[in-house]
């Protein structure tokens, strides 16, 4: 029998109160609690980035957090990124540009995406790169990715 505890946080701007096992994970507690289907379970140790989420405005693995420590905090899912049925700017930048294939990585590179440009709106192809490293991705070969992001900060080539 788990142990269970009461957690309240707000989720893509909605409040949630929910009792949850103390072991889970939040990447486990979006998917199989809040079917917040969008977040995917790759590697399960914080290598591959396609678990990415904003939590207080920092991007983390869901899978290496513990849904209990999301007490109190603001977390952003790729669900809570578009408005609606419209796509946010990234995601809409992803898409012209070829860059989702499978789509599985994508979420997660999406979310890291965004939070780079929020963090630096004049980033470099360079400074792309390397803040992607975390998000793996199988199918695209980085270079599309990298010019859907550049796309959004306006720089060419």
């Amino acid at each position: 029998m788990s142990v269970k505890t009461e957690l309240e946080f707000t989720i893509n701007g909605r409040p949630v109160n929910i009792e949850v096992p103390v072991d889970m994970t939040v990447l486990n507690l979006l998917r199989d609690m809040l079917d917040l289907k969008g977040t995917k379970y790759a590697c399960g140790e914080g290598e591959c980035g396609a678990c990415t989420i904003e939590v207080d405005g920092m991007t983390i693995n869901s899978c290496l957090m513990m849904a209990v420590d999301l007490q109190g905090r603001e977390v952003m899912t790729i669900e809570g990124l578009s408005k609606g049925n419209a796509l946010h700017p990234m995601q809409k930048s992803f898409v012209d540009h070829g860059a989702v294939q499978c789509g599985f990585c994508m979420p997660g590179m999406i979310i890291q995406a965004n939070y780079l440009v929020k963090k630096n709106p004049d980033l470099t192809r360079e400074e792309m790169k390397r803040g992607l490293e975390g998000n793996v991705c199988r199918c695209t070969g980085y270079t599309k990715v990298l010019d859907a992001v550049a796309a959004v900060v306006g720089l060419r080539g």
